[in-house]
């Protein structure tokens, strides 16, 4: 369902909808989808819809060297084009987040066959190494089917953490061949270096910004076992799951939301120390309390090389690299340190928007930015 947008938002969506149809398909295409994923109402929508197809889907289990991935397979009706197999980011939703479902529909629509896979480490808010051999796997699995690939190789779409995964798999000898591209949208270059961030505020080139409480209580998530006693584990990491899903339900359901807020501050009462303080700081949102007792994990947590793409062998295939610019998750330097790592071995393109919050089309502003987007898309669908 499209939002709502003001008259003014109106007429520079429209406006470029109108250019890019007269620039090519690939722009136009790109206009609607930028259309459909900002929710535009009005006739900007209206044109969108007009060259939007009707989509089905179909679940079905992926194969992996660690077990079968849930999948969900959306095929436009009418022309089909490259397909692109999309991973959710660090949500217990996976493929079932209405956003990841909304973005699959749109891009459907266009012409294109998406197949979303669930990452069941990232589900369970947990960015472990074996996600980059599900991508991997995922990829040889779609590349070997003719209904799929007709030509052998697929675009592989990461959101969040998983962008950063995505690159990494990507590069690997098995799918090189078979990958048409890779799409990062607000993931990583180098996991050690995001999480520092998480927990300082501090970006690479030493300016500060505020990070967003979700991801450090991820860390905490992760490093429970390090920071308490074998038998706080569990309820603290109960108290802190009950906080993650109240943020996820606040989106949607306020009242819902607060009563789950209420259920992690009672949780945390009934916890001993030091775990009561853990979770208080959780529930709180205190990351400048937070985060120093989480960096002296950081390294341990995060030093495989399959977490990171800048520790990985470089894709063959064009990078797109996609990012909010005011990020406080994962903060918009990655995609530019990334992009300077791969240039040299590979086609790169980098886009940072004040378009995009994390990982979500929703602030239309300027024709300029606007355009910026739908040219970046109007690549990524070239390909």
């Amino acid at each position: 369902m499209r939002r709502p947008a003001t008259l003014a938002a109106l007429g520079l969506i429209g406006a470029v909808a109108l250019t890019a149809a007269a620039v090519g398909r690939h722009y136009a295409r790109a206009a609607s989808l930028v259309v459909e994923a900002a929710g535009i109402d009005g006739w900007p929508g209206t044109v969108a819809d007009w060259q939007a197809d009707a989509v089905r889907t179909q679940s079905l289990k992926v194969p992996s060297r660690h077990g079968e991935l849930a999948a969900r397979v959306y095929t436009p009706q009418g022309t089909r084009r490259r397909t692109v197999l999309m991973f959710p980011g660090v949500h217990a939703s996976g493929i079932d987040e209405p956003r990841l479902v909304g973005f699959a529909e749109d891009l459907a629509a266009y012409g294109h066959t998406v197949v979303t896979l669930e990452l069941p480490d990232l589900k369970r808010y947990v960015v472990a190494a074996r996600a980059s051999d599900m991508i991997e796997d995922a990829a040889r699995w779609a590349s070997a089917r003719a209904d799929l690939a007709p030509d052998g190789r697929v675009g592989l779409v990461g959101i969040s953490f998983a962008g950063g995964l995505a690159v990494v798999a990507a590069g690997r000898p098995a799918v090189r061949d078979r990958v048409a591209f890779a799409l990062s949208f607000g993931g990583h270059s180098n996991l050690t270096r995001t999480l520092r961030y998480l927990c300082t505020g501090r970006q690479p080139d030493g300016t500060v910004r505020k990070p967003h409480d979700y991801g450090v209580v991820i860390i905490l998530l992760g490093a429970a076992d390090r920071l308490v006693p074998a038998d706080q584990v569990e309820p603290l990491r109960r108290g802190i799951l009950t906080f993650l899903e109240a943020s996820h339900v606040d989106m949607v359901d306020k009242a819902r939301s607060k009563v789950l807020f209420q259920q992690a501050r009672d949780l945390a009462t009934t916890l001993p120390e030091p775990a009561r303080t853990l979770l208080g700081l959780v529930n709180d949102r205190n990351v400048a309390v937070l985060g120093p007792k989480l960096l002296p994990h950081v390294e341990t947590m995060s030093d495989d090389p399959a977490l990171s793409p800048d520790r990985g062998t470089p894709p063959a295939a064009p990078v797109f690299l996609l990012h909010g610019a005011d990020d406080n998750v994962i903060p918009a330097v990655e995609s530019v340190l990334l992009a300077e790592h791969l240039r040299p071995h590979t086609h790169v393109e980098v886009l940072l928007t004040p378009l995009i919050t994390h990982a979500e089309v929703d602030r239309p502003s300027d024709l300029v930015e606007i355009w910026k987007l739908v040219s970046f898309w109007a690549d990524v669908l070239s390909e």
